[in-house]
C-alpha cells in the first residue's frame, strides 16, 4: 500500500484538486446546466415551463429521487439533434478535463430519448464524437454505457438493447437507473443475461435508497461488475463482508445523496465508514448540474464535511482507476501519475 504522508489542512483541497481520478458516475444527461437547457430550447424552438435560467435553478430543491427524476427528463426535452448531444457531453468533458478526470465512463439514457421520437443513432453518434474528440484534444478517455430505465418495462429494454446493437463498438457496457424503489433488479434479469453474452459490461444502480437487498440481487441476479451508489450496504454485515472480499466497487455520489437526502448532512455520509471496512469505494458526481457539484466539488465538500485524510484520497482515486473497465497498461500508468502527483505534492508540502 502506497503510504502517504500527513498533509497539512489547508492544502489538502488543492491535493484533492490536482490529483488524477477517473468517473464512474455520471449521468450525461444530468450534466446539462440551465445554461444549456436554455440555449438549446432555443436552437430547437422548444418551449420550456420556466421563464428563465434562474427559475430553473430554482426548481432545483429536490425532496427525494422522484422529483429530480421530474425536472431532469422536462430538461432533456430540448436534445433532438446529434449536434445536442455532442454539445451536453463536450460541455461535461471540458469539465471534466478541468477537474484532472482523466478517464470517464459516462451513462446515457436512450429511452428518454427515444420515446420522444429521436432515433438511437442521433444519441449515440453525438455522444460518441464528443469522446473521440475528447481524446484527441483534450487528453481524456471517454467511453459511454447504456443504461435502461426501471420505471419502464424489461420487454422495453430488451427492444432499446436492440435497437443499440449496430453501433455497439460505440458503448462498452450496460446499466440500469431511474426510479429504484419498487423496481427491484431482477426485474431485468433477461436483458442483463443478454447484454453479458454479448460481452457487455454491466453495472447497476442498488441500495441508494432500495434496501441491501437489492444488491444481492444486482449481484447474484444481474451479474454486474459494480455497484452504482451501494450506500445502503452498510446496513447487512454479510454483504459489507462480501462486496469487501469480492473487492465490488461502489461508485458511491455524496453530493447527489445529500440532495435527495438520503443523508440531509454531509458530515453524515458513510464513505468513511466504507472504505474503513475495506470496500473499493468511489467518489463520483451523478448528475453534477442538478446536484451542485462535479467531481472535485464532491471530493472537496466531502473531505470538509467527513474529516477524510490524505490517505483516503490516495485510497478513492486509487480505487477509481481499479474499479474503471480501462485495459492494464492504462491502469499501471495512472496508478504511476497518482503516484507521481502525491510525492510531488508532499514534497512541496514540506
Amino acid at each position: 500500500m502506497f503510504k502517504v504522508h500527513a498533509v497539512a489542512a489547508h492544502r489538502l483541497p488543492h491535493l484533492l484538486r490536482a490529483m488524477p481520478k477517473a468517473e464512474l458516475h455520471m449521468h450525461i444527461e444530468g450534466s446539462l446546466e440551465p445554461e444549456l437547457i436554455f440555449a438549446l430550447a432555443q436552437r430547437n424552438g422548444v418551449k420550456l415551463p420556466y421563464a428563465s435560467v434562474e427559475a430553473l435553478r430554482a426548481a432545483y430543491a429536490f425532496t427525494n429521487l422522484q422529483s429530480f427524476l421530474d425536472i431532469y427528463y422536462a430538461g432533456a426535452s430540448v436534445l433532438l439533434h446529434e449536434q445536442d448531444f455532442y454539445d451536453m457531453a463536450w460541455a461535461y468533458l471540458e469539465r471534466a478535463a478541468a477537474d484532472h478526470v482523466v478517464h470517464t465512463e459516462m451513462f446515457f439514457d436512450p429511452q428518454t430519448h427515444t420515446e420522444r421520437g429521436v432515433s438511437m443513432q442521433v444519441v449515440i453518434d453525438g455522444l460518441h464524437r464528443a469522446c473521440v474528440d475528447a481524446q484527441t484534444k483534450l487528453g481524456v478517455s471517454a467511453q459511454l454505457i447504456l443504461c435502461f430505465l426501471r420505471h419502464l418495462s424489461e420487454e422495453a429494454a430488451l427492444e432499446t438493447l436492440e435497437q443499440a446493437l449496430p453501433f455497439r463498438d460505440k458503448f462498452i457496457g450496460v446499466g440500469l437507473d431511474s426510479s429504484e424503489v419498487g423496481h427491484p433488479p431482477e426485474k431485468f434479469s433477461k436483458v442483463f443475461a443478454k447484454a453479458g453474452a454479448l460481452g457487455l459490461h454491466r453495472v447497476a444502480h442498488a441500495g441508494e435508497e432500495g434496501p441491501p437487498a437489492y444488491i444481492w440481487s444486482a449481484l447474484d441476479v444481474l451479474g454486474v461488475e459494480r455497484i452504482d451508489h451501494g450506500v445502503q450496504s452498510i446496513h447487512d454485515a454479510a454483504l459489507m463482508t462480501r462486496l469487501a472480499q469480492a473487492r465490488v466497487p461502489l461508485t458511491v455520489c455524496p453530493l447527489s445523496n445529500q440532495k435527495l437526502c438520503v443523508f440531509p448532512d454531509l458530515a453524515d455520509h458513510n464513505i468513511g465508514a466504507l472504505l474503513d471496512a475495506g470496500l473499493c469505494v468511489t467518489i463520483n458526481s451523478d448528475d453534477p448540474a442538478y446536484f451542485g457539484g462535479y467531481m472535485n466539488e464532491n471530493f472537496v465538500q466531502t473531505f470538509a464535511a467527513t474529516g477524510l485524510t490524505a490517505q483516503q484520497a490516495y485510497q478513492l482515486a486509487a480505487n477509481s482507476f481499479e474499479a474503471s473497465f480501462i485495459s492494464e497498461s492504462q491502469r499501471h500508468h495512472w496508478m504511476h501519475e497518482l503516484k507521481v502527483c502525491f510525492e510531488r505534492f508532499v514534497e512541496h508540502d514540506d
